[in-house]
């Protein structure tokens, strides 16, 4: 093994240990925002040794709320990294390109018709998800291959039309489907174990196929004449990764919300610090995303304490202004 190589592979176990320090005071101090505090050692004693009602209140009533946030995050930025990588275009996002709006709808749609089909929620915001990327893929090509410029256009015009609906679908039911009002803010405050029970499951699944899908992820970064000279089926390999993409995609939004930027971001920043090897990048993608969704609930309960303002508002006033400067330096938007 190289020198070089040798001081790579350090320098990306470092950022990768340097990343979950992160996440673990980022842990512990969003436990401790609001009147009720505990230290840490307090809070293991009261757990795991005598009964303490502080502990217990903090246990019920925070954790699910910042496990909600550190699974939501990791899903979603796993399924921008996915995107990008079948899209070949570095502004794909399941968020901006209509996928979360369209998984939104159904799932609103279907709980308010069928009530006692909310359990399976996920599943059918998977559907909606599916269904919007697949008039987005169909429209955006363009000359055998996916146009950036029209992949950008019709993903916007997808995400307005099915945003759109769903919001006319709560105001026709006068406002009053939890549901419905749980995916539109995206407000994590009262989530319960069983919402982590829920995204759990589908994080499970979802980032394991993940990991077996970073080979297929790599051999995307290839020009499509290149995989067809080496023998790879294309067309079956970017939908299996897109596939995977919208369900990580639809789970985040049916329990989490609709929350635009954040399965933008976090790859490039993950790609800046580990490369593009989707071996690495995934894994830390999983992590990063984490750690950024976390941190943008805390400053939410933070800066206007004992208001709160929502996670998804937050990655809308970081994400625009860093969406407009991607798009300026994209130069496949304007080749």
């Amino acid at each position: 093994m190289s020198k070089e190589k040798t001081i790579s592979n350090l320098r990306v176990t470092l950022i990768f240990i340097t990343t979950v320090v992160l996440i673990l005071i980022l842990f512990l101090t969003a436990m401790n925002i609001g009147g009720l505090k505990t230290s840490p050692a307090k809070l293991f004693g009261g757990l795991f040794i005598r009964y303490d009602k502080d502990a217990a209140v903090i246990f019920e009533l925070r954790f699910p709320r910042i496990v909600v946030a550190l699974l939501g995050g990791a899903l979603m930025a796993v399924a921008g990294v996915l995107m990008q990588a079948v899209m070949k275009n570095p502004l794909a996002d399941p968020g901006i390109i209509g996928i979360g709006s369209g998984a939104a709808f159904f799932a609103i749609l279907v709980t308010a018709l069928f009530p006692s089909l909310a359990v399976f929620m996920p599943v059918f915001s998977f559907l909606g998800g599916l269904l919007a990327f697949a008039i987005v893929y169909t429209l955006a090509w363009k000359g055998g291959e996916i146009s950036a410029i029209r992949l950008i256009l019709v993903g916007i015009a997808v995400n307005a039309v099915f945003t759109g609906l769903y919001q006319a679908f709560d105001q026709m039911t006068g406002g009053r489907n939890v549901n419905a009002a749980r995916v539109i803010s995206a407000n994590i405050s009262l989530k319960t174990w069983n919402d982590v029970k829920i995204l759990a499951v589908y994080a499970l699944i979802g980032l394991l196929l993940c990991i077996l899908a970073a080979k297929k992820c790599n051999l995307l970064s290839l020009s499509d004449q290149t995989l067809h000279s080496l023998g790879v089926r294309v067309g079956r390999t970017k939908i299996t990764v897109s596939v995977i993409s919208v369900l990580l995609a639809s789970a985040f939004t049916a329990v989490v919300g609709t929350v635009g930027f954040l399965g933008l971001i976090v790859p490039h920043i993950a790609r800046l610090l580990v490369g593009s090897d989707h071996k690495r990048l995934i894994p830390y993608s999983v992590l990063l995303g984490a750690f950024i969704f976390l941190l943008a609930d805390t400053v939410g309960r933070t800066i206007a304490y004992p208001y709160e303002i929502s996670a998804s508002v937050i990655m809308a006033v970081v994400g625009g202004p860093a969406f407009i400067i991607l798009l300026k330096r994209s130069r496949r938007i304007y080749g």
